[in-house]
């Protein structure tokens, strides 16, 4: 079992920044690729960002590319999603999630969810 917590959502400007982290706990973080996901209301969950387990490869929503930037510190058992030149349309609530093998945008994929961290972008 893996247990992923993610924290730094919030409220922000349009424009603005700001950095999710997800911890992981329970089995070495370095053996999972991660993965970002966001849903906002009334809307299917989404892809957001995928990493592989080494972080050598990373991989973006065509909506976010640009902007957003997925790391990882396998030695801390983190996570991180920086988003940057937020937009309102980035509202949503975030969840970073976990799979053996490699990086999938695919949520079906994935085998351990964290509980979401809302973000909200104001205009």
């Amino acid at each position: 079992q893996v247990q992923l917590v993610e924290s730094g959502g919030g409220l922000v400007q349009a424009g603005g920044s700001l950095t999710l982290s997800c911890a992981a706990s329970g089995r070495p973080f370095s053996n999972y690729a991660m993965g970002w996901f966001r849903q906002a209301p009334g809307k299917e969950r989404e892809f957001v960002a995928a990493i592989s387990r080494s972080g050598g490869n990373t991989y973006y929503a065509n909506s976010v590319k640009g902007r957003f930037t997925i790391s990882r510190d396998n030695a801390k058992n983190t996570g991180y999603l920086q988003m940057d030149m937020l937009k309102p349309e980035d509202k949503a609530v975030y969840y970073c999630a976990v799979k053996t093998s490699g990086s999938s945008a695919y949520s079906y994929e994935y085998d351990y969810w964290g509980q979401g961290t809302q973000v909200t972008v104001s205009s």
